[in-house]
């Protein structure tokens, strides 16, 4: 399939290096990047200020006169996160401040490594240092709450630490904020498909987000198209937004998910197979996809991925000395 609506291309095949254990922020359990629509879906600079409230949460997030961030910078946060949660898991210690290799945070992401690209990177961190947010953040005993408002930004400062002559970035020095970090030592943290960073459609990857969020180990999660926008910060007029959802629906390049249109402007959401995380879980090669697309033409090597980790989940959770053998083994009985 090609146009808008196409997966991106898988730009590095053979790097294995990342690390799985992504998040889903929450300070306090009662605001989450994945939850509210922190993030503009626009490809133009939006420099609007947002107002958004669900549940007894307000939020107000005002942009810079760069724009405010786009789900495509929070790339950003979800690589900074991925390796300190890497460090937790591996008993290292950590800070807010990161330093980071831009090629590895590029290629992590699935993007081009042009100096365009790293142009573009740096466009990312302004936004992200720019864009403000306001909350009210309840604490206390149910019986005696007390609710306080304050302001963040989704980073609080980032620095090229070196350039090469040809004037790209080597390393950057992140600082995240407070809030973030936070959510990061609570372990307040989800793990994404790595074809999230394949999805072209800024909505899609923010129904992506919602589903994962949402979804959970229920068999299905329903919302309304008003929730569902709502929800997806989308500033497209209600039949429009429908339109957009059925476009996704037809092209199903949704990772881990299938949502279908369900009487009453219903959008049911069904996990693919059950999405199974954890250190333990095992972990297949590039070479490993690259043999099963070959056993399987046309398939889709991820969501076969997930069906053998529910099975393998199923049965025991078995200790695997080549979870790339144990896997294309399981894929010639299914297929076979």
């Amino acid at each position: 399939m090609s146009g808008a609506g196409a997966l991106l291309p898988e730009r590095y095949p053979t790097g294995d290096f990342f690390v799985c254990d992504l998040f889903g922020a929450r300070p306090k359990d009662d605001l989450a990047s994945m939850e509210h629509p922190i993030f503009s879906l626009g490809t133009r600079p939006d420099r609007k200020v947002l107002e958004y409230a669900h549940n007894g949460t307000e939020i107000t997030i005002t942009p810079s006169v760069k724009g405010r961030a786009t789900i495509h910078d929070k790339d950003i946060l979800i690589f900074c996160v991925s390796q300190l949660v890497a460090a937790l898991n591996a008993g290292r210690a950590v800070s807010r401040t990161l330093q980071l290799k831009a090629h590895d945070l590029l290629v992590a992401t699935n993007r081009e490594t042009s100096g365009d690209a790293y142009r573009r990177l740096r466009e990312a961190f302004e936004r992200l240092a720019g864009t403000r947010i306001t909350t009210n953040i309840t604490t206390g005993p149910a019986d005696d709450p007390t609710e306080t408002t304050s302001g963040f930004g989704l980073i609080e400062a980032w620095e090229i630490v070196r350039k090469t002559r040809g004037g790209r970035m080597i390393s950057v020095s992140v600082t995240l904020s407070d809030w973030l970090y936070r959510a990061v030592l609570d372990r307040s943290v989800l793990t994404l498909s790595r074809d999230y960073f394949r999805l072209r459609r800024p909505l899609e990857r923010r129904i992506y987000e919602l589903a994962r969020k949402h979804c959970g180990r229920q068999p299905a999660w329903r919302v309304s198209v008003d929730t569902l926008l709502k929800k997806s910060g989308s500033g497209s007029p209600r039949r429009v937004f429908r339109a957009m959802l059925r476009e996704i629906i037809a092209a199903g390049h949704l990772p881990d998910y299938t949502l279908e249109e369900e009487p009453g402007d219903i959008i049911r959401v069904t996990p693919r197979a059950a999405v199974v995380e954890g250190a333990d879980a095992p972990r297949l090669s590039a070479a490993a996809h690259d043999e099963a697309r070959a056993l399987a033409p046309g398939r889709d090597v991820h969501a076969l991925e997930a069906e053998w980790k529910a099975w393998w989940a199923g049965n025991g959770r078995a200790v695997l000395r080549s979870p790339d053998r144990a896997f294309l083994g399981w894929l010639r009985k299914r297929i076979g």
